[in-house]
């Protein structure tokens, strides 16, 4: 089995982190723009990579319709499940 990832074919490793990179700093930019103030692309790509953790990294195709079709309530309902998920970490082992 190969450890290359789908994309490597087609480019650098470099390459794709600032593709996608910029994708995630355009969709922040977008849900600014519709009063999501706060938003950064480091967010935007945590929540579109939180679906690749059971299945690994998609290809390059997938990754940026993921991105590009991330719509604000998927986005808000992701952020909401990662505070819960934080909190209930930090409440164990319980007092």
């Amino acid at each position: 089995m190969s450890d290359q990832q789908p994309w490597s074919e087609v480019m650098t490793e470099e390459e794709w982190k600032r593709a996608i990179g910029e994708l995630c700093n355009s969709k922040a930019e977008e849900f600014r723009l519709i009063g999501y103030e706060h938003v950064t692309g480091e967010d935007i790509w945590e929540c579109v990579q939180d679906k690749y953790a059971k299945t690994g990294m998609p290809a390059l195709h997938r990754v940026v319709n993921d991105i590009l079709s991330l719509k604000s309530t998927q986005f808000m309902n992701w952020m909401t499940l990662s505070v819960l998920r934080d909190d209930s970490r930090d409440a164990w082992p319980p007092r």
